[in-house]
């Protein structure tokens, strides 16, 4: 069965339309394009502001002309992850989705349901000619994923609507009312390359089979960070076996949890075989260590080509010792809000390459300040490393509103149809409401979505019952509200 055929269909058919139409962070071109054509053929005026996002208004329907204004929020760009041994061009390659069981996946891949679905409904809604809603319009951003341009380039006048329903959540019976803001670290160390030491042989370390996930949502989980877990390895084999580094590919997106990281390094020949043995015993400890959330770690030191030269032992010792000692992971729960993470940082990125060494992190809390303090935490040890140190794409947390009417009118729909009161949350997480709150102030603004889990990695999957049960959900509250 394909995934066009689920209900509704009217949702599924959309999704399915996106999957075959690349999409990743900063690529949005053939996507936008999708989007403007499809608003333009209902007939709805449709436009494109000046970063790229797209606008697309529908009138009120006979008898409700006088309601507020209602715009539905979602995000164009996909997180681009696969698995090693997937081959697959997210810039050119579709996704193959798939059923199995209660869930839809991807075959290998990100399924893109982080924030497909969003715009699959938001789709929905302005095709429809069964529907009752006051005017609704449809603001479609670019790069969620990668820095947020799209929310951080709207201008103000463009939006006509006075409630803001964000569709980029992720577990459906819950409203989102709050989120954590961000910031991009940037730690650069300039080393030279030199000829790896004779009497040494090349190896490859490989760290994988880790689960990685959403840095925002799934930092709670305590998984592996592909990243950490190999600096454990190359503190080991640097200061305990004399190794020397040649390159390092570890993470590729900042917003993901790295599951694979990757080293080239050099083994005096008489030293192989205890080196082998150490890390094998490492391995296991480490191994026994996630066991509870991460249960697949694979650690294996191969020999490998022989790459033309060793980073200098200066910033050999500098890089290994600063990405040890960053912070990762939690770092505060929050006191007002059970269950939330406040503050956290996930390591990301690590590249190794012609003696330039790149480490780059996202950090992310509900409280300005402890992110601020994070910033320079983690600035003092990479200052100390000798390293450049650079902060930006800083964004703003989006704070609860009590008093919001579209929280009590959700709350109450929601009773009236399930029996039950949604939990109402704050999210770990940046989602785009805090930057459209700061140009548009008076909107009343709340967010919801259905049940994904394991965005941001190739595990993501799409609840299939959650999709049908929010689709009647929102088109309740659009008739209503």
């Amino acid at each position: 069965m394909s995934i066009e055929n689920l209900t509704p269909q009217r949702v599924w058919k959309n999704f399915y339309a996106l999957t075959q139409i690349p999409r990743p962070s900063k690529h949005e071109g053939r996507v936008r394009e999708f989007i403007v054509r499809f608003g333009r053929d209902l007939g709805l005026e449709t436009l494109t502001d000046d970063v790229g996002n797209v606008i697309i208004r529908k009138p009120a329907t006979a008898g409700m002309e006088n309601r507020k204004g209602v715009i539905l929020q979602a995000h164009l760009d996909m997180v681009p992850q696969k698995n090693s041994d997937t081959n697959h061009d997210f810039e050119k390659d579709p996704i193959q989705p798939y059923i199995d069981g209660e869930w839809v996946r991807a075959r290998g891949t990100t399924l893109g349901a982080d924030n497909g679905v969003g715009v699959a409904v938001a789709m929905a809604v302005l095709e429809a000619k069964d529907l009752v809603h006051g005017h609704v319009e449809a603001l479609f951003t670019i790069d969620e994923e990668t820095g947020m341009t799209g929310a951080f380039g709207l201008k103000a006048g463009l939006l006509k609507g006075e409630i803001l329903i964000n569709l980029d959540s992720e577990d459906e019976g819950e409203l989102y009312v709050g989120c954590a803001g961000g910031l991009d670290g940037s730690f650069t160390f300039t080393g030279r390359e030199e000829a790896a030491p004779a009497g040494y042989e090349a190896f490859r370390l490989a760290v994988t089979g880790l689960k990685g996930g959403h840095s925002g949502m799934d930092i709670i989980l305590g998984r592996g960070n592909a990243n950490k877990v190999l600096m454990r390895f190359l503190y080991l084999l640097t200061t305990g076996f004399g190794a020397r580094l040649s390159t390092i590919e570890g993470g590729n997106l900042r917003n993901a949890i790295p599951r694979e990281a990757f080293a080239q390094v050099w083994l005096p020949a008489a030293q192989v075989a205890a080196a082998k043995q150490a890390v094998a015993g490492l391995s296991d400890t480490i191994a026994a260590e996630l066991s509870a959330v991460d249960g697949g770690l694979n650690v294996a030191l191969e020999a490998a080509g022989k790459p033309a030269a060793v980073v200098d032992e200066a910033t050999q010792r500098a890089l290994i010792l600063a990405v040890y000692a960053c912070p990762n992971g939690m770092m505060r729960m929050s006191d007002t809000m059970p269950g939330l993470v406040e503050t956290s940082n996930n390591l990301a990125i690590v590249k190794l390459e012609n003696g330039v060494a790149q480490v780059s992190c996202l950090l992310r809390s509900s409280v300005d300040s402890a992110k601020d303090d994070l910033a320079n935490a983690m600035g003092a040890v990479f200052t100390l490393a000798g390293a450049q140190v650079a902060f930006t794409g800083g964004y703003p947390g989006w704070k609860p509103n009590p008093d919001s009417t579209i929280l009590k009118t959700m709350k109450d729909v929601y009773q009236r149809m399930y029996g039950k009161t949604p939990d109402v949350k704050a999210i770990h997480a940046g989602l785009e409401c805090g930057l459209l709150g700061g140009v548009y102030p008076h909107w009343d603004m709340i967010s919801c979505g259905p049940t994904i889990r394991s965005p941001h990695s190739p595990d993501e999957r799409l609840k299939i019952d959650t999709v049908e049960k929010w689709w009647n959900f929102l088109v309740e509250i659009l008739k209503v509200q």
